[in-house]
């Protein structure tokens, strides 16, 4: 099965996609709104994961936090102990913050899936429906 992204916005969102990743047995990739480095910051987001994942212990997942245009918050990222990071920059760049992301443990996101964009959900039961059916391979609604 291919990898399935799902944007969060927020700890309900990620919680409703732990839980229904960990219902259907399936892997899924956390991924912060574009740019949310910027003013959501790295703790905040490794955070609100972590504790997602303690809400849903049985969910397999990575989560990667976008870094937009800011190679200095990509490091900030990685000092703040995220894993993966997201960061729109010169191939230059990307292979420096790669190396280093490695010599953390961490790793550079290099790929663009097509993603669920949990944005304009109505709450935590919507949210949790729309995961459900993207993971088990429906469409976006």
């Amino acid at each position: 099965m291919k990898n399935r992204v799902i944007i969060i916005h927020d700890l309900e969102h990620a919680k409703a996609a732990l839980s229904a990743a960990g219902r259907l047995g399936i892997t899924v990739t956390l991924m912060s709104a574009p740019g949310a480095a910027a003013y959501l910051g790295a703790a905040v987001f490794r955070d609100m994961v972590a504790e997602a994942a303690r809400a849903c212990p049985d969910a397999a997942y990575c989560a990667v936090l976008d870094c937009g245009e800011d190679a200095g918050l990509a490091l900030g990222a990685l000092r703040n102990g995220v894993k993966r990071i997201r960061v729109e920059a010169a191939d230059e760049v990307k292979a420096r913050i790669a190396g280093i992301a490695a010599q953390t443990g961490a790793m550079l996101w290099r790929e663009d899936l097509e993603a669920l964009d949990l944005l304009d959900g109505d709450g935590a039961e919507e949210a949790y429906e729309a995961c459900r059916a993207w993971l088990a391979g429906g469409e976006n609604s």
